[in-house]
């Protein structure tokens, strides 16, 4: 074997992660027949079938499960190669790539990013919207650089974390909720009405079902959504209450009064202790900040 392409193996990366080949050429930019070519010739390569193909189903051979995560850690040390060389120049320019949430991406960084963008122009901002726990993965394996989101209680060995934000959360009702007419609230009143709240593996989600298991109280969850736009229109038409960031608090909804639960999710950035950041990655650090 002479030597192993470093496109053949990002086409096939990303065929492993999106489970299919069109999605892989809509993130590679390439057209679909492109990506079959680098990655028949990288089985060719091989002399090792890496995927089987089941109508529309692309699942990872045994040899493809094996190469995935050698693949993952190439591209990542070369990245990071590049990036160390790149920034003996100073200059901040090239590709940033970052995840974020729905909701900071849409309360938080367009200010940021706005004064980011016209002080450096050159830097090509590639932003994914995902969920905070799939971005901080995401950074933690070598696919994003950073991620700007809501920062977990208990990071992964490998993850830096830095505070941006302090992000307030208050329990909130539609205004015709039966609790909106008390003037204090308790937990256990809580308990006897249903929740809408993100799903369990979010961080949101268990900032409160750990204050309720202090207590010895469940959870009656009606609806799950990620979404916290969603999540505020559910609650505003009677569903049911949600712990929701104070900053979206408007005239639909009412806060109430509990005083067993004055909660925060504290929002920053997260990267990997162990990799180098690009010069745009720190500069977009020293925005945020």
């Amino acid at each position: 074997m002479e030597y192993m392409d470093i496109a053949a193996l990002k086409a096939f990366i990303a065929v492993a992660d999106s489970g299919s080949f069109s999605a892989a050429a809509e993130r590679l930019f390439l057209t679909q027949p492109a990506v079959s070519k680098r990655i028949a010739a990288l089985e060719n390569e091989l002399g090792a079938r890496l995927f089987d193909r089941i109508g529309r189903t692309v699942t990872t051979t045994e040899a493809g499960n094996t190469l995935l995560p050698r693949a993952q850690s190439i591209l990542v040390e070369l990245e990071d190669s590049v990036r160390v060389i790149s920034n003996l120049s100073g200059a901040v320019h090239g590709t940033l790539r970052f995840g974020t949430s729905h909701h900071i991406g849409l309360h938080r960084l367009p200010p940021a990013l706005k004064q980011f963008s016209r002080k450096y122009p050159q830097v090509r901002l590639d932003i994914r919207f995902m969920d905070s726990e799939a971005a901080c993965t995401a950074v933690e394996q070598g696919e994003l650089e950073l991620g700007i989101v809501t920062l977990p209680p208990d990071p992964a060995p490998g993850l830096s974390t830095e505070l941006v934000w302090q992000d307030p959360l208050n329990i909130m009702v539609a205004r015709n909720h039966p609790l909106a007419r008390k003037r204090k609230v308790r937990l256990n009143d809580l308990a006897q009405h249903p929740a809408i709240l993100p799903a369990s593996n979010t961080y949101t989600r268990q900032i409160a079902a750990q204050a309720f298991r202090r207590l010895g109280l469940e959870l009656d969850i009606a609806l799950s959504t990620n979404y916290l736009e969603t999540i505020r229109m559910l609650t505003s038409v009677g569903i049911g209450w949600s712990l929701l960031p104070a900053t979206m608090l408007d005239r639909q909804l009412k806060k109430l009064p509990v005083p067993e639960l004055v909660l925060r999710r504290s929002l920053g950035v997260v990267y990997h202790r162990e990799r180098t950041l690009s010069n745009a990655a720190r500069a977009l650090i020293e925005q945020l900040q």
